[in-house]
C-alpha cells in the first residue's frame, strides 16, 4: 500500500507536486523509497493524488501526479478550546485530539496557565504543533488537516467562537452531559477546557456570557489532557462518524 502524506496545497500544479525538503528527506532517507515508488499526497482540504516520485534528494524532490480524488470527512467539526496546560502535555493533546475527529485546536491563556505569555520561541513551538497534528492525521488516515490556531487569551478565543453548540467543562454549577446533548446533530460544537487549576468563577462567567454551557461527566474529575478526548468520543459516537466506514 503506498504512504501517504501532506503537503501544501500550492506545491501541487501542471501535473506534479513538489515535495519540500524535510519530507523528501524523509522519504528518501528513513522510508528508503526512490524514484518509480508510489506515494499518497493529501493537500488537507481533502484531495488526495497518487504520485511516482521523479526526483528526490535531501534538498526537494518532486513526483508526477496520476491520479487525483476528493475525499469529505464525516466527523462532526469540533473546536478545542485548551487552557495551555504544563510542560509538553499539549502535544498529547493535539496528537491524540487529531485521532479522535477534533477539526481545530485553539491553546488559549487562562488565570491559571503556568506556561508564560508569548516569547521568540512560540513560532517554533506553533510549527512543531502543527508537525504533531499533520502526522496524526496522516498516521490516522484523515482526509482533511485540522487547524491549529496560535495561542490567544482567553476572552479573545470566547469572542471569536460562533459555534451552535458550546460546552464548557466545568464541574461547579455544571449539568450532566447527557441532558444536555440533543438527537439532532448540532452543525458544529466547541469544547472548552481549563487547565490543571482549573477556570477561575470569573472566567466560567465570561464563557456563560458567550454562550457557553457548563458541563460535567459525571462524579469523577479528569486531568486537563483527558476531559477534551472523552467528550470528543461522545460527540463522534452521538453525531459524528465513530461506527461509519
Amino acid at each position: 500500500m503506498a504512504r501517504h502524506f501532506f503537503v501544501p496545497a500550492d506545491s501541487i500544479a501542471n501535473g506534479r507536486a513538489t515535495l519540500p525538503a524535510e519530507l523528501a528527506n524523509h522519504i528518501g532517507t528513513v522510508l528508503r523509497l526512490s524514484k518509480g515508488d508510489e506515494i499518497i499526497l493529501l493537500d488537507g482540504n481533502g484531495s488526495h493524488y497518487r504520485c511516482t516520485i521523479e526526483q528526490l534528494d535531501k534538498r526537494a524532490g518532486n513526483a508526477l501526479i496520476i491520479e487525483q480524488w476528493l475525499t469529505q470527512e464525516q466527523t462532526l467539526p469540533t473546536r478545542l478550546i485548551q487552557a495551555l496546560p504544563k510542560g509538553d502535555k499539549l502535544e498529547m493533546i493535539l496528537q491524540k485530539g487529531t485521532e479522535l475527529g477534533i477539526t481545530r485546536f485553539s491553546p488559549v491563556w487562562s488565570e491559571r496557565s503556568i506556561p508564560a505569555p508569548p516569547s521568540p520561541r512560540e513560532e517554533k513551538k506553533l510549527l512543531r504543533w502543527r508537525r504533531i497534528v499533520a502526522e496524526a492525521a496522516r498516521q490516522s488516515r484523515r482526509p482533511i488537516l485540522p487547524n491549529c490556531d496560535s495561542p490567544l487569551p482567553l476572552h479573545e478565543a470566547l469572542t471569536d467562537c460562533d459555534a451552535e453548540l458550546k460546552l464548557m467543562l466545568w464541574e461547579d454549577g455544571s449539568n450532566p452531559l447527557r441532558e444536555i446533548l440533543q438527537k439532532q446533530p448540532p452543525r458544529d460544537v466547541a469544547l472548552l477546557v481549563g487547565p490543571e487549576g482549573g477556570f477561575s468563577s470569573q472566567e466560567a462567567d465570561l464563557a456563560k456570557g458567550h454562550g457557553f454551557i457548563p458541563v460535567h461527566l459525571g462524579s469523577r474529575i479528569l486531568r486537563t489532557e483527558t476531559a477534551g478526548f472523552a467528550v470528543s468520543a461522545v460527540l463522534q459516537y452521538l453525531y459524528g462518524d465513530f461506527g461509519t466506514r
